[in-house]
């Protein structure tokens, strides 16, 4: 999302990133780290932490990849990347009966909430991707800033392939 930021020439919202001094930035081109989910300590972000920490174990520490300060900068491309995953597979039904209903349930209520904004309905995981892909279908396409189409002509002419096609 950084990148994509920088690359449309836009600045990023609260909460994101910080500068090599440790401050926070909403420029990208200042960005030097991630501030974890929830942000700075004022706003919690100490419980993004946490959960920062237990993704670098699972995903690090126990696949044997790299870790903390040893994954390369999301621009060096001169590295190898050895990025971890972890997946874990729960089983709901082993906790009680009825969970997709209880989870439609829920999903549903929240959906019915008053928005913040009035004309602006509440979401729930996934809806702003479904919302994305019914755009594509009404598209006929993916839509791309044009800072994004113009890096990826720029590429295409580098390594000498086929630039992608447009349609206006």
């Amino acid at each position: 999302q950084i990148e994509l930021q920088e690359r449309k020439g836009e600045s990023m919202p609260n909460g994101w990133a910080i500068d090599k001094t440790g401050k926070e930035t909403n420029d990208p081109s200042a960005y030097a780290g991630l501030l974890p989910l929830g942000g700075s300590e004022e706003s919690s972000g100490y419980k993004g932490y946490g959960l920062a920490m237990m993704v670098e174990v699972l995903c690090g520490i126990l696949s044997g990849a790299n870790f903390g300060p040893n994954i390369r900068t999301w621009k060096d491309f001169e590295k190898v990347a050895n990025l971890g995953q972890c997946f874990i597979a729960i089983n709901p039904e082993a906790f009680a009966d009825g969970f997709s209903e209880r989870m439609s349930d829920l999903m549903d209520y929240c959906r019915q909430l008053e928005p913040v904004e009035p004309g602006v309905p509440v979401m729930v995981a996934g809806d702003p991707e479904r919302n994305h892909v019914d755009l594509c279908k009404r598209l006929g396409g993916i839509p791309y800033h044009q800072n994004q189409i113009s890096f990826a002509n720029e590429m295409a002419k580098r390594l000498n392939v086929k630039p992608m096609e447009i349609k206006q």
